[in-house]
């Protein structure tokens, strides 16, 4: 049980490098989103996984060429369909802010994660790479499985009282007052966005399911166990890369945003920019007409902080890869409690973000009515968490349960 207790831990720790990571993307001034989304994703997906895999498992691209080709495929086309989510995850964030735009995404996360591995076994029994104890129909037969699936019903009712405080705050907020807190606030389709974000983003637990082999293989070679989740991550990292490169680049290109990555001036002012970096192109222009500014004052004001943009980013994404690299320590640890990793991970997110939410004032202004529902829909998905993880522990209390 003490091993347990450190895998709580680490599970929190891993909800607070998630909860957070979107706080340093505030910092960055003048840079589309799919630029500083893209920079960010290149630490997340690539430098950190690599990095980190290399530094603390024992010969880890060895025990990758080791594995089976089928393990290698559905663990990256489960990261790629991850990356789905995750690439609309930040769109998320950008159209409800931290608080309402995580409780709503990862409230279906923790549903779907929950439940996509068994249904996938009932569906593919024939796929020996599913590496899952039971289907749903065994589930669900059993008691701990039915506290599961309560849990998930509370789970989706989180979900539509979240939802409807976001409703409820677009209606009564003024726009300018909206524009204050969430620059882009677009609840109708910020609630599509996050549920496709939150359904795609569940497949990261069954990636990480189909990749158990890696592990195995990892400890195998000699490295801890407490590291041996770390070269799965490699390949479920680069299959939710491959998505978000192939999206960003495309956006670079319609945008005709890629030269932000070199550029030290800004070439169209009012895209990709800050609320308050609009208003100050928007005085620096009024100012040239009445000629109180000079034209090298005015193309200050749309000068590129490329050094700190590239920090920012690096930083966002570097917390964004540590949630995994705690989540995977955490599981080593939990032994039989394991089963409750992936509702004790999203129920320490779904905290975090909403004290951020909260830190930012992203509900100022709102009414209490609103106040309380965002409360009692945040409160009902951390509970929906703690039932889903009951059952979990049931599960772990033998035959019977």
């Amino acid at each position: 049980m003490g091993n347990a207790i450190f895998g709580v831990i680490f599970h929190w720790l891993g909800g607070l490098a998630s909860g957070s990571f979107y706080v340093p993307y505030k910092g960055v001034k003048k840079w589309s989103w799919e630029t500083y989304w893209l920079v960010g994703g290149f630490f997340s997906w690539i430098i950190c996984p690599v990095i980190l895999a290399n530094l603390l498992t024992k010969n880890v691209f060895g025990v990758l060429a080791h594995q089976s080709v089928s393990t290698l495929a559905m663990t990256f086309m489960f990261g790629v369909l991850w990356g789905t989510g995750g690439l609309t995850f930040g769109l998320a964030m950008r159209y409800l802010g931290m608080s309402l735009g995580m409780g709503v995404a990862l409230g279906y996360c923790a549903a779907i994660g929950t439940l996509l591995p068994p249904v996938a076994k009932q569906i593919f029994p024939q796929i020996p790479d599913i590496q899952v104890a039971e289907t749903i129909s065994q589930i669900a037969a059993t008691t701990s499985g039915k506290v599961t699936l309560i849990g998930v019903t509370v789970c989706l009712l989180g979900i539509f009282i979240a939802a409807l405080a976001g409703a409820t705050k677009e209606k009564e907020m003024p726009a300018a007052e909206k524009q204050k807190t969430i620059a882009e606030f677009n609840f109708k389709k910020g609630l599509i966005v996050a549920t496709f974000s939150g359904v795609m983003s569940a497949c990261f637990s069954f990636g990480l399911t189909t990749g158990n082999p890696i592990g195995v293989a990892s400890i195998a070679a000699g490295t801890p166990e407490l590291w041996s989740g770390l070269p799965k991550l490699i390949v479920v990292m680069l299959g939710g890369f491959t998505t978000n490169f192939i999206w960003c680049v495309a956006l670079n290109l319609k945008n005709r945003s890629g030269y932000e990555y070199l550029a030290s001036t800004q070439r169209h002012p009012g895209y990709g920019m800050d609320r308050s970096a609009a208003v100050n192109a928007t005085d620096a222009l009024a100012a040239q007409t009445e000629g109180e500014r000079s034209l090298r004052a005015q193309r200050g004001d749309r000068r590129i902080p490329l050094l700190g943009n590239y920090l920012f980013s690096a930083l966002a994404g570097t917390t964004w890869y540590f949630q995994f690299f705690f989540y995977t320590m955490g599981a080593t640890k939990m032994g039989k409690l394991d089963f409750a990793s992936w509702t004790l991970h999203m129920a320490s997110i779904i905290i975090f973000s909403t004290m951020w939410g909260w830190i930012f004032h992203e509900w100022k202004g709102s009414s209490k009515k609103a106040h309380t529902l965002i409360a009692s829909g945040i409160a009902t998905l951390i509970l929906s968490t703690v039932i889903i993880g009951f059952g979990a522990w049931l599960k772990t209390q033998g035959p019977g349960h």
